[in-house]
């Protein structure tokens, strides 16, 4: 009889500790859930307000508000800059910019695909060559200075692009001329949302006891997401 019921204590302890243990890992969950809400609340939101924007531009054709652009040309000195380097500079002072170019991109020269071959020294025949392109981006999301340059011309064509609220934001969602601050910036977002996802199921599952329905819709949604994500690949 003593034995009985020294056991059946046992057991209660074990399952009490159990218990214990399980509401201890909830409200750690819970807890740590709202923090890397909060952190990610302002860019979440402003995140889901240009990602919306974006997402429907195309279909719903919704240009960016308050957004213009200007073209013009702008004369190389001469000598012309023989170097990125020294266009980025050169541009930097002759526009009166901040800072140099968030991003340079140099286009080697290579053989026009669509072009005749002409002949060539020994009578060989070569395509015509297409020059080398430098394209360089200045500014921030609220304004861009694209310049884009032939070597060779005595000249460069500048796009200045002056942007609205809107379009900043969306700049701001795909990081457009955004520095390595900003960028790392995004990341904790970014791994916030992947902590929030695995939280809220953890949460899900142990404060909810109809878990079959709950699985058949998590089942719906994959499906549904691996079906409208794959069907365009396979066009």
């Amino acid at each position: 009889m003593e034995r009985d019921l020294m056991g059946t204590a046992a057991a209660t302890a074990l399952g009490s500790n159990k218990v214990n243990r399980r509401l201890t890992f909830v409200r750690w969950v819970r807890r740590t859930h709202g923090w890397f809400g909060l952190w990610g609340a302002l860019l979440g939101l402003m995140f889901g307000f240009s990602g919306i924007w974006l997402n429907h531009r195309a279909t719903l054709k919704m240009p960016l508000p308050d957004q213009q652009q200007i073209h013009s040309l702008l004369a190389l000195p001469d000598p012309r800059p023989e170097t990125i380097d020294a266009l980025n500079s050169w541009l930097q002072k002759t526009l009166k910019l901040d800072r140099p170019a968030n991003s340079t991109r140099v286009e080697r020269a290579r053989p026009v695909p669509w072009a005749e071959r002409g002949s060539g020294q020994g009578g060989e025949t070569r395509p015509p060559m297409q020059p080398e392109r430098w394209t360089l981006n200045f500014g921030g999301p609220n304004k861009v200075v694209q310049v884009e340059y032939w070597v060779g011309n005595k000249s460069a064509s500048v796009r200045t692009t002056d942007n609205g609220v809107v379009a900043t934001l969306t700049n701001l969602h795909k990081g457009t001329t955004m520095p390595v601050p900003w960028i790392l910036l995004i990341d904790t977002l970014a791994g916030s949302m992947i902590f929030l996802s695995i939280s809220g199921a953890i949460l899900w599952w142990e404060t909810h006891r109809r878990r079959t329905v709950g699985i058949a819709i998590f089942g719906v949604a994959v499906v549904v997401t691996v079906v409208l994500a794959v069907g365009p690949l396979q066009l």
